[in-house]
């Protein structure tokens, strides 16, 4: 084994780990995808996008404190990286300290106003915190540096610490101190794991049985009273972010909201789309996917329920909003959901013989089944794409991709091939960033196919076009597959 062999260090590009990681992320894969992450952050150190990507996987994962110092240090070069601060706040938020989370965004909103996410936060942060204190005469308000807190007044008074949500107390377990009304609420909000709690109750009365100690010394007391404790503490989670009346009335009162938009559309339906798509787009652009997506749905049934003389190009608007609800669901990892709708705007677009739509559809089909892995499938939708790819750089991206799917496959031939159409295509425009991704295609196809001088040439140009786009981390992985390249001379 040669000494590059044995190199356990990174083996790609900074890029390509950040892409393998969002396509993980995706996927719902999030100890996979940190990894991924933090093998990009060895390659370009403090990058602030991928902390806030790696952030983004602690949430999922419930691990807030690892998601908040990403956060912060997302933040350390630039306090204004609205990325930052709305995942500071995410975090914030997931670990029940609303009032922080406000704060942050506040900061955010306060810089990009017209992101819907943080005035979604704001919204949320600001229920919870009225679910968890009450009316805001109780709240009291206190400036500490450049940070604002909120308190309850009882609580500053008592000089308590600050804290939302509070583990259940032994001593107030023992009273009993449990009324109708929230029994009632508890059991509504933990549904299937209210009877576990119950059965812990009564374990929890079993004299004999809670002196007993397990294998590793652990009171059983103990145990029980931490089960206990986190359900009491999961209760007032959900509680605090919104109450079971509220979430009754916000469902009814969309549902009558969304009967009467189905049975009378608006007086001008074409308005009403083109702004429901750019709501629906806008939404996700921000990063806000499960907006788009709840918008998108609800245009959906409202169009579904009217005729073609309301609607003339029916079947293109659903087209429209079956591609927007697939996005969306990728941006949420649902693979199998989006491709469902991709493959639902495919088939409109197919019958109406709408060739930029099913140029659209094509597209997002490809990418779903690259993302699951699924490359001949997705060879086989994108190659149906290419007599329908407008422009130079649709054109180099989807020949690129069409032969990074090939190399999956080990089929180097036609990966090499489909890497010479994408340069070829991106010298044509003069692209420098495609032409760099292209030339790696062919100079790692051309090793596999044993060309080392072909795969050389195209390595030592593909470092050209990394100095020249000052990528630092391609660089450094460039100059080590030419190094190795070289030594096959």
């Amino acid at each position: 084994m040669s000494d590059n062999e044995g190199d356990q260090g990174p083996k790609s590009t900074f890029s390509t780990y950040m892409a393998e990681g969002d396509q993980l992320y995706q996927k719902g894969e999030y100890v996979k995808a940190i990894e991924s992450y933090s093998t990009a952050l060895i390659l370009q150190q403090d990058d602030k996008n991928c902390l806030v990507a790696r952030s983004k996987c602690y949430v999922k994962m419930g691990d807030s404190g690892n998601a908040l110092r990403d956060a912060e240090a997302s933040l350390k070069e630039d306090k204004e990286f609205f990325k930052g601060l709305y995942q500071k706040a995410e975090a914030l938020y997931t670990m029940g300290d609303f009032e922080f989370a406000l704060v942050f965004y506040h900061r955010g909103h306060k810089l990009r106003p017209e992101l819907q996410e943080f005035r979604l936060g704001i919204q949320k942060a600001q229920e919870a915190i009225d679910n968890s204190v009450g009316s805001p005469s109780s709240v009291k308000l206190e400036n500490k540096g450049d940070l604002s807190f909120f308190h309850k007044a009882d609580e500053v008074k008592k000089g308590r610490p600050k804290g939302l949500i509070h583990p259940l107390r032994r001593e107030m377990r023992q009273q009993n101190q449990k009324t109708p009304k929230s029994e009632k609420t508890a059991k509504q909000l933990l549904g299937e794991l209210y009877s576990d709690k119950e059965y812990l109750e009564k374990l929890l009365k079993d004299e004999d049985l809670v002196k007993g100690k397990m294998r590793d010394g652990e009171r059983l007391q103990d145990l029980i009273l931490n089960c206990i404790t986190y359900l009491d503490t999961r209760t007032e989670f959900w509680r605090q972010q919104k109450p079971i009346y509220a979430r009754e009335r916000d469902r009814k009162l969309m549902q009558q909201k969304w009967n009467k938009t189905r049975q009378n559309p608006p007086s001008d339906p074409t308005r009403f789309v083109l702004k429901s798509l750019e709501e629906i787009d806008a939404a996700l652009t921000a990063g806000n996917a499960e907006s788009s997506l709840k918008k998108a749905r609800e245009v959906l049934k409202s169009v579904q329920c009217w005729s073609e003389e309301v609607v003339p190009n029916k079947k293109e608007v659903l087209g429209n909003l079956h591609s927007c609800i697939g996005n969306a669901l990728i941006d949420l990892g649902k693979m199998d959901r989006a491709l469902d709708n991709h493959l639902k705007d495919l088939d409109l677009a197919r019958q109406c013989k709408l060739p930029e739509a099913k140029s659209r559809a094509l597209d997002n089909v490809g990418r779903v089944y690259a993302r699951i892995g699924k490359f001949p499938q997705a060879i086989d939708a994108w190659e149906e794409k290419i007599p329908l790819a407008s422009g130079g750089l649709e054109r180099t991206w989807l020949f690129h991709e069409i032969g990074r799917c090939y190399l999956e496959l080990k089929r180097h031939t036609e990966a090499r091939d489909y890497g010479v159409r994408s340069l070829a295509v991106a010298d044509e425009i003069a692209d420098e960033k495609w032409q760099l991704n292209a030339c790696v295609l062919v100079a790692q196809s051309e090793m596999k196919l044993g060309n080392i001088k072909s795969s050389v040439a195209h390595f030592e140009r593909a470092l050209d076009r990394a100095k020249v786009l000052q990528d630092d981390p391609a660089r450094d992985a460039i100059q080590k597959a030419l190094r190795e390249a070289r030594q096959r001379l």
